[in-house]
C-alpha cells in the first residue's frame, strides 16, 4: 500500500475562512429571497455560509436588468472596457489570500492549487486586457468592386451571456470566459455551482471594484435543474463548463432557441510516453497532470501508456513520486482531499471495480478519512482492461492507470479508444511528438507538459472535439465568440447592378472581362 503522507498538511478548516463576510457576498446574489441554503467545506465539514435560492423569476430579472446596463456598456470604447479588466487582475493579485481561503475552503484546494487559479486570472485579464481593441476593431476587406465599394465588418455584443461554471476551478472558470464577454459589449448573468458559490460572488465584488457596472454582472445562485434551462430561456448566448450529460441537454435547449453555444465538457486524457523520454522528468512531470488539484481537472491526466524502453524505468520514478504526495491543503501540501461525497464514492467505486476485475494497485488505492472526510490518497494502476469503468468512464480525481505499449501506432489508437477529446499530453524527443500530436483527435497537445502549456497560452484557443464539447474559450476566438459580426458595404461611382445605358446582354460581357482581370488581382 501506499507510503502517503499519513497526516493533513496544514489543513485549512471552514472557520478560518470567518474573516471573509461572507454575509456581504451573499447580497450579491441577484434575490432577495429568505430560503437560503448552507455551502459546506469538504475539508471539515463546516459551514462556509449561506446563499440565497434563486428561481426561474430571479433569473429573468437578473437578466433584464443586465440587458438594461449592456446598453451603455456597448456604447463604451473597447480600450475603456479593457482598462476595467486590467484592473480587475490587479485587483485579484492583491486579494488573493482571501480568494485563496475561500478555494480552499469551498473546494478543498491545497495552497499551491488555489495560487494556480489566481495567477490564472490575473494572466488573462493582462491577455484580454491588452488585445481586445485590436481583435474587436471593424475590419476592412475586399469589396465587390475594386475602388467602388468598400466593405467593412464591424463585431457587435449578442447582449447577455449565461455563464454557468463548475466547482473544481471554482476562480478561474467564473471569469475566464466572462471576461471576453464583457470585452466585446456583452452583459453577464453568471450561476456558479451550488458548491462554490463564494469563490464567484468574491470575484465578481472585485469587477465591481475595478469599474464594471453592479447591473451588468448579475449572479443567481440555487440549483442548476431549475436556474440552467430558465437562464437559457432569457439570455443570448451560453458558455457552460460541466459534464457531457448536462451539456447534451444545454445544447438542446440553446438550439431550439437558436443561441450560440460554447461548452467544455468530460475528458478521459491520455499520456504518451515515447521512446528516449527521461522516466525521471517524465515522472515528475506526469504527477503534476495526474494528481493537481487531486486529479478534478477536466483537462488532466486519466490514462499513462509507456513505450517499452522506458516503461520499467519510469513506473520505477513515478510510483516513488505519487507514494510521497502529502494530501492536505497548506502550501506544505501537495494535493488536497476530494471535493464532495459524491466525488469520493466515484473515485472509490472506480477503483474498487477495477481491483474485483484483476487490476493492480501500485500505491494508494484507499480513501482516507484521517485526513479529512472526502480525502482519497492518489493512487497509480496497471493491469486496467477495457471492460473496466475506470477505463471507459471520467473518473475525475486521483487515479491514473499505466499501460505498457510497443509502436507509437498502437498508443494512438489505445489513447482514441473513447468517445472524448479534451487534451493530451506527448513526453520524449520533440519531433516525433509534434509528428504524433498533429495525429491526435483532440483540442489542444502538450509536449513534454501535462497541461498547463496549452492551457496558461491565453493567446490560443482551449477546448474539445467530440464528447469533449464544442467552441473554445481563450484566444482571439473567445472573444469573436460572444459576438455578431456585421457587414456594412458602401458602394461608390458605380452601382453594383446593371450599368447605365447597358443591355444585359451587353452588361454581362462587360462583367465578365472585369472578373477575368480582376482574378490578377490578389484577394485582401
Amino acid at each position: 500500500m501506499s507510503d502517503v503522507a499519513q497526516r493533513a498538511e496544514g489543513v485549512v478548516p471552514a472557520d478560518e475562512a470567518a474573516r471573509i463576510d461572507t454575509t456581504r457576498l451573499a447580497a450579491l446574489v441577484a434575490s432577495d429571497r429568505p430560503a437560503t441554503r448552507p455551502v459546506i467545506s469538504p475539508v471539515d465539514g463546516g459551514v462556509v455560509g449561506e446563499v440565497p435560492v434563486c428561481t426561474a423569476e430571479d433569473v429573468a430579472a437578473a437578466v433584464a436588468r443586465a440587458r438594461e446596463a449592456q446598453r451603455a456598456w456597448a456604447d463604451t470604447s473597447v480600450r475603456a472596457r479593457a482598462a476595467v479588466i486590467r484592473r480587475f487582475g490587479v485587483l485579484v493579485l492583491e486579494d488573493q489570500d482571501r480568494l485563496m481561503d475561500l478555494a480552499t475552503a469551498e473546494a478543498g484546494k491545497a495552497r499551491k492549487d488555489a495560487f494556480e487559479e489566481v495567477g490564472d486570472i490575473a494572466l488573462a485579464a493582462r491577455w484580454f486586457g491588452h488585445v481586445a481593441h485590436r481583435v474587436l476593431r471593424p475590419r476592412r476587406v475586399a469589396g465587390y468592386m475594386p475602388v467602388a465599394t468598400h466593405t467593412t465588418v464591424r463585431r457587435r455584443p449578442k447582449g447577455v451571456i449565461g455563464v454557468i461554471s463548475p466547482w473544481n476551478y471554482p476562480l478561474t472558470l467564473a471569469v475566464s470566459d466572462l471576461m471576453p464577454a464583457l470585452l466585446a459589449g456583452n452583459g453577464v448573468v453568471l450561476k456558479p455551482d451550488s458548491q462554490t458559490p463564494f469563490c464567484a460572488l468574491a470575484l465578481v465584488e472585485l469587477l465591481y471594484r475595478a469599474g464594471v457596472p453592479r447591473d451588468l454582472v448579475r449572479v443567481v445562485t440555487g440549483p442548476g435543474t431549475e436556474l440552467g434551462p430558465a437562464i437559457v430561456d432569457e439570455v443570448d448566448g451560453l458558455m457552460f463548463t460541466g459534464s457531457t450529460e448536462t451539456g447534451r441537454v444545454l445544447a438542446q435547449q440553446c438550439g431550439r432557441r437558436l443561441i450560440t453555444f460554447s461548452a467544455e465538457l468530460g475528458g478521459k486524457n491520455a499520456m504518451l510516453v515515447l521512446p528516449g523520454a527521461d522516466p525521471e522528468r517524465t515522472a515528475e512531470g506526469a504527477v503534476r497532470a495526474c494528481f493537481s488539484s487531486s486529479g478534478q481537472v477536466c483537462v488532466g491526466i486519466e490514462r499513462i501508456f509507456v513505450a517499452d524502453a522506458v516503461h520499467d524505468a519510469f513506473v520505477e520514478a513515478f510510483v516513488a513520486r505519487v507514494s510521497a504526495i502529502r494530501v492536505g491543503t497548506g502550501w506544505d501540501a501537495d494535493m488536497g482531499p476530494l471535493a464532495s461525497a459524491k466525488q469520493l464514492e466515484r473515485v472509490t467505486g472506480h477503483v474498487r471495480d477495477a481491483v474485483e476485475q484483476g487490476a493492480t494497485v501500485l500505491t494508494g488505492g484507499r480513501a482516507r478519512p484521517d485526513l479529512g472526510p472526502h480525502a482519497h490518497e492518489p493512487t497509480v494502476l496497471v493491469g486496467v482492461t477495457s471492460s473496466m469503468r475506470v477505463a471507459r468512464e471520467e473518473t475525475f480525481g486521483p487515479v491514473v492507470s499505466v499501460h505498457r505499449f510497443g509502436h507509437h501506432d498502437e498508443a494512438l489508437d489505445a489513447a482514441h479508444d473513447t468517445p472524448y477529446g479534451l487534451n493530451a499530453s506527448i513526453w520524449g524527443p520533440v519531433g516525433l511528438a509534434r509528428r504524433l500530436a498533429a495525429r491526435l483527435h483532440v483540442g489542444t497537445v502538450n509536449v513534454n507538459d501535462g497541461y498547463a502549456a496549452t492551457w496558461a497560452s491565453h493567446a490560443a484557443p482551449m477546448g474539445g472535439t467530440r464528447d469533449s464539447g464544442m467552441g473554445r474559450r481563450h484566444g482571439r476566438e473567445s472573444l469573436l465568440t460572444w459576438t455578431e459580426p456585421q457587414t456594412v458595404a458602401v458602394q461608390r461611382f458605380l452601382p453594383s447592378t446593371y450599368l447605365p445605358g447597358l443591355t444585359a446582354e451587353r452588361y454581362a460581357r462587360v462583367m465578365t472581362a472585369a472578373i477575368r482581370l480582376w482574378r490578377r488581382v490578389p484577394a485582401r
